[in-house]
């Protein structure tokens, strides 16, 4: 079975249990909210969905998008990803991973502050 871990520095990864999860966050300069919905698989995360709640610089909504209470929704067409890093940076707002059952912030899945880039990676889980 896989599940989502992180990994930030040489911290020991955390596992995230769950084999699907939401990733938002709020654009640091357009002030929008975006989330993308993701799939944890043997091939790596597969991005099913996308939901931004406007446009702006480089946040253009995909060629398939449909407006849906205020979201544009598009499902992206790309190759798994082996991993996903994301910026850590005190400049911009903090991701945060929402799985059934628990919707937190980046850093309190990491039980720490982090300045530094995580990645999120699909990994299996032990029984």
């Amino acid at each position: 079975m896989l599940a989502l871990c992180l990994i930030a520095g040489m911290q020991p990864p955390v596992t995230v249990p769950a084999d699907h999860f939401t990733l938002s966050w709020t654009h640091s300069i357009e002030k929008v909210e975006w989330r993308e919905e993701y799939r944890v698989s043997d091939r790596g995360l597969i991005l099913e969905t996308s939901r931004v709640k406007g446009s702006g610089v480089g946040m253009e909504p995909g060629p398939d998008a449909r407006l849906v209470d205020g979201w544009w929704v598009s499902r992206p067409t790309i190759a798994p990803l082996p991993e996903l890093v994301l910026a850590g940076s005190h400049f911009g707002g903090d991701h945060a991973i929402c799985i059934p059952g628990r919707c937190a912030p980046l850093r309190q899945w990491l039980g720490q502050d982090n300045d530094g880039p995580v990645r999120l990676v699909a990994c299996p889980t032990r029984n």
